[in-house]
């Protein structure tokens, strides 16, 4: 089973068949492969690998300087064993993000979105649940 059919239940019930099909070209481009992940972290882990292939730059260029170590290497063999959970939540935050730029705030996971209301101290935009404005600070009335 790939991990598109896991997410397509969760990400796209709500969706047209339009948007669906842009959300699985959009999901396929940005997925990770946990076998991929584990060879990289087995074999690269040393020098950080596997944690560029998942855009965790920063512990990936940490790996890289301190590879003369030896440090990283067993580091990287022991991440082997979490990598594939770190590829699934990977992917699933990369689907959670496309469905979302997709849906546009329309009805995404059960919830609708809130709608925006403009602050009356500074006119900035804020949304409707909100107790303060992000902007000024000032405390926004609730609507019953």
């Amino acid at each position: 089973m790939s991990s598109m059919q896991l997410t397509d239940p969760i990400y796209t019930a709500s969706m047209t068949p339009h948007q669906r099909a842009w959300f699985y070209a959009e999901f396929e481009q940005a997925s990770r492969n946990e076998v991929v992940g584990v060879l990289l972290a087995l074999f690269f882990g040393c020098f950080g690998i596997h944690h560029f292939y998942l855009r965790r730059n920063g512990l990936g260029l940490l790996y890289l300087i301190f590879s003369w170590t030896g440090i990283t290497a067993v580091l990287g063999f022991i991440e082997a064993f979490f990598m594939p959970g770190r590829v699934r939540n990977y992917n699933a935050m990369q689907a959670g993000f496309i469905a979302g730029q997709i849906m546009g705030g329309q009805i995404m996971g059960g919830a609708a979105a809130s709608p925006t209301v403009a602050c009356s101290a500074c006119g900035g935009t804020v949304a409707g649940g909100a107790g303060f404005c992000p902007h000024c600070g000032a405390a926004l009335a609730a609507k019953a």
